[in-house]
């Protein structure tokens, strides 16, 4: 086998001889997409032409490093993800579980029954959930798992056809099989990142919805008990109120993402727009590279060991960082209505929710599970200034216009507070209360009247002028 697995170049040539070799022949922009090089310095890539026999033997070389992680590798064409290794990885994290007992699943029941109850009168939105039941950490995995696919997919699969971007047309011909090799380690490398973010995920998460996303089935409010007693441990604060005040938060959730049908696909559709700005480094592919030992490959660990180097983490562009501003402005306008109508509906019937909502905003300041997860999977950080921005601002619009006025803003996303707004709630409410009232009093004829006026404009503008009016459209 050779000492220079993926065909890279040796680590031992000297770099500035191939930098004087001619131009596009060293990795990096302008050279080999993957910074592929032969030993001895040629490229099968390189200005020279596309050289098939230094392309297969390269191919070969790959070959060679891959065929020792055989299982390592899970099922064949398993997609962008590799799901049955992170399934895997998160349930070694996880371990042994201790059943729900009766008595607990009751106590979750009946804390969601007391909830929504009291939710009733703090907001306009209706009962989002049609059962309440209580999750072990294996159970929230399995009730997850389908909405981290649609999450991670898209980045995954735009990672992996970053190995193909550039490529040669003969080349990616002559590669065959191989690339479906490429894409399998791709997704062995999602899998393991994945698999180990979710199993320490699962076991501290208090809720479904408690990164702010609807990851469970729709219409199920889930708790965790387990995790909830631990974070109950030294609030000095009474256990039954401290599952109802979850629970309220829960339901909460599950009103606004059930009865809001747009905000579930606007938060996927701003990951896959992310997803869609993704480019990769490919020299730092090739430095890991010269480092490897093939043999190394047939231990999972030693793999895991290679993946935390980084070195297929994609890089961020300015499409992606307004992507993640968006990202992050929604996800904070939903955490801070829950916390505002929480408030409203507890705050007169447990003396310790004010507590308890504080406690939970310097859980997110100190980098819980929710930042640490999307840091690892999306690159998002919650900023917890964004979160209690959007706290002040529903306060303030709740204060000012009330509940239904507040409510009524989530009727279409053109109407929601962006970043600006955080930054000044009193401008995006004296909108609501001034020259744009009309717009939170009846959202749907606002939307109406200005596609009708965008649409006169357009038929305006497309009119031919030589034939006057009679040109234009109609409906």
């Amino acid at each position: 086998m050779s000492d220079t697995p993926f065909g890279f170049s040796n680590p031992d040539d000297d770099p500035d001889r191939k930098k004087d070799e001619g131009s596009g022949s060293g990795g990096g922009p302008g050279g080999s997409p993957f910074g592929f090089g032969l030993p001895g310095g040629d490229n099968p890539f390189g200005a020279q032409g596309f050289d098939p026999a230094q392309f297969g033997q390269m191919l070969s070389q790959f070959g060679q490093m891959l065929s020792g992680m055989g299982s390592a590798m899970g099922t064949p064409n398993a997609g962008p993800v590799n799901y049955e290794v992170a399934g895997k990885l998160a349930r070694q994290q996880i371990g042994s579980v201790t059943p729900i007992s009766a008595g607990t699943a009751d106590a979750v029941r009946d804390a969601a029954r007391l909830a929504e109850l009291w939710l009733d009168a703090a907001t306009t939105l209706p009962a989002g959930a049609t059962k309440a039941v209580a999750w072990t950490p294996v159970e929230w995995l399995d009730n997850t798992l389908e909405t981290w696919k649609r999450l991670c997919d898209p980045i995954a699969a735009q990672v992996n056809g970053m190995m193909l971007e550039g490529m040669p047309e003969e080349a990616r011909a002559m590669a065959g099989p191989m690339m479906g090799m490429f894409a399998q380690m791709g997704g062995l490398a999602f899998g393991s990142q994945l698999g180990q973010a979710l199993g320490q995920l699962s076991k501290e998460v208090l809720t479904s919805t408690d990164i702010g996303l609807p990851l469970g089935p729709e219409g199920t409010a889930a708790l965790l008990p387990t995790a909830i007693e631990a974070f109950g441990e030294g609030l000095e604060q009474p256990a039954q109120e401290v599952l109802v005040f979850l629970a309220a938060r829960e339901a909460a959730h599950q009103r606004l993402y059930s009865h809001v049908p747009w905000l579930r696909q606007q938060l996927l559709a701003t990951v896959e727009e992310y997803a869609r700005g993704i480019r990769m480094d490919f020299s730092a592919i090739e430095d890991l590279a010269q480092g490897i030992d093939p043999s190394s490959l047939t231990d999972p660990s030693k793999i895991e060991e290679i993946l935390k180097q980084g070195a297929f983490e994609p890089q961020t562009t300015p499409e992606q960082k307004q992507a993640l501003e968006r990202l992050e402005t929604l996800l904070a306008l939903v955490e801070g209505w829950v916390e505002t109508v929480v408030i409203d509906a507890l705050g007169d019937r447990l003396p310790g929710v004010s507590a308890l909502s504080e406690t939970l905003r310097r859980r997110r300041a100190t980098g819980g599970p929710a930042e640490q997860t999307f840091a690892t999977l999306v690159g998002l950080e919650l900023r917890p200034r964004k979160l209690r921005e959007a706290a002040t601002l529903w306060r303030r619009l709740t204060t000012d216009a009330g509940a239904e006025a507040r409510d009524k803003v989530w009727a279409h996303p053109d109407l929601l507070p962006d970043t600006s707004d955080l930054d000044s709630p009193a401008g995006f409410v004296d909108r609501v209360l001034g020259g744009g009232t009309g717009a939170f009093e009846d959202p749907i004829a606002q939307l109406k009247e200005t596609i009708e006026r965008e649409r006169a404009e357009r038929e305006q503008g497309d009119s031919d002028p030589d034939q006057g009016t009679g040109s234009g459209k109609s409906d």
